[in-house]
């Protein structure tokens, strides 16, 4: 009894042992599988193109690393390709990495690729391969190529064969708008967008780009444009060519009308506001001509241009004004002239000094004469006197025989004269 006893004491103590050699065996593995992380990045790749795909492995210890297609078809084991697919090429192997590429990539590639490693339990990781086509020349369309002002037009912009659905944006100019947008799916997976844009125009639209401008992860800067292309109703305005001032009576009168529209005015016409023009006017196209004006032809005289569009006209009001006085208007003298201004004028106003001292002169001169003949005038003119007493004077006895001798000695006396000069 011992001995059994013993015996199975023994035993239990063997199972025990080997129990605890296999758990500690399997928490040891365990450990290692959690402390190996398994990764991998999605991948998005135009169509045509090459895309790479890397299964990394951090902490491996010797585990196999493959590549399996969406099929869970092996691409690689280790280095090995049991695939028979040649776009499939070793980029790099090692412990930590398996990185393969994938050359001219179709729309059939695309999928979910797993990189797998070899442990109790397996690890996996998922990398997405997004295939993308960028779509074609986008197709720009109008619904009439020519447009009247006021009207409304629609454009169309349609891109086609995209994966993903691209998305259409429109300018007019630096000005963003807004389409109207539809989405078709086609029987493989690819996409036709067409947006419409409706605008109502002006005249200064004409002439203005407008662009539809798709946007699309595979492709940039792909756009097309038109030119819009507005009639509209001429413009009109009426130019005085000549008198370049004030319209005054006995002078002429020319007037321009100046019009311009889309297409061109086919017809331009003058008129006069409640009455007729006067009966020599002379119309010649965009010209009117008056001569020798008067108060008679004042009024408002209209120009009318035409085209397709429309009509439109602009007026111009005569004034005639009194004609101008013949009072010559006195030089002055600008003292905010420049220095070459006075240069320039110098050499007349020196010839004017000169005149003026001239005149001057000559006035002095003919006042001198004048005075000299009205001396000799007055001189000639005065009265005869004597130069001498009568002779007998001296011996009269008295006063009163002096008088008498001297009245009687004037007529022996000679008479002298004397002028003055």
């Amino acid at each position: 009894m011992a001995i059994t006893g013993n015996g199975s004491l023994t035993i239990s103590l063997s199972v025990f042992v080997i129990s605890a050699a296999f758990l500690l065996k399997g928490a040891a593995e365990t450990l290692s599988v959690e402390g190996q992380n398994l990764g991998t990045d999605n991948v998005s790749v135009i169509e045509g193109e090459m895309a790479t795909i890397s299964c990394r492995v951090k902490n491996n210890d010797d585990s196999v690393i493959q590549l399996l297609n969406p099929n869970r078809q092996t691409i690689y084991f280790r280095d090995v390709r049991p695939l028979k697919d040649s776009r499939f090429q070793l980029v790099n192997f090692s412990d930590n990495e398996l990185r393969v590429s994938l050359s001219n990539v179709s729309l059939s590639d695309e999928g979910r690729y797993v990189c797998q490693l070899y442990t109790d339990p397996p690890q996996e990781a998922y990398a997405d391969i997004t295939v993308l086509v960028p779509p074609g020349s986008p197709i720009m369309d109008s619904r009439e190529d020519v447009v009247s002002e006021g009207n409304e037009t629609e454009l169309t912009c349609t891109a086609m064969g995209s994966k993903p659905a691209a998305s259409i944006r429109w300018m007019k100019g630096e000005q963003e708008l807004t389409g109207e947008m539809t989405v078709d799916e086609t029987y493989d997976r690819m996409f036709t967008v067409t947006s419409r844009l409706r605008l109502t125009v002006s005249k200064e639209d004409d002439g203005e780009p407008v662009s539809c401008i798709i946007d699309h992860p595979a492709v940039k800067d792909l756009r097309a444009q038109r030119y819009l292309e507005v009639l509209y109703q001429p413009e009109v305005k009426i130019v005085q060519a000549f008198p370049e001032g004030l319209t005054r009576e006995g002078e002429n009168l020319e007037l321009t009308c100046i019009a311009k529209g889309k297409p061109q005015p086919h017809q331009i016409s003058w008129l006069r506001v409640d009455d007729d023009v006067p009966s020599h006017t002379v119309i010649t196209g965009s010209d009117l001509f008056i001569e020798n004006l008067n108060k008679s032809y004042n009024g408002t005289y209209r120009c009318v241009a035409s085209n397709t569009v429309g009509d439109a006209y602009d007026d111009y009001i005569l004034i005639v004004y009194d004609a101008p006085t013949t009072i010559p208007t006195p030089t002055t003298l600008n003292l905010d002239n420049t220095q070459d201004s006075r240069a320039d004028e110098g050499a007349p106003q020196k010839i004017d000094h000169a005149v003026i001292g001239g005149v001057v002169a000559v006035v002095m001169f003919a006042i001198l004469c004048a005075l000299i003949v009205l001396g000799r005038y007055f001189a000639r003119h005065k009265g005869t006197y004597f130069t001498h007493e009568a002779k007998g004077a001296d011996d009269a006895a008295d006063a009163d025989t002096a008088i008498i001798n001297a009245e009687g000695g004037h007529n022996n006396t000679e008479e002298k004269k004397e002028y003055y000069i």
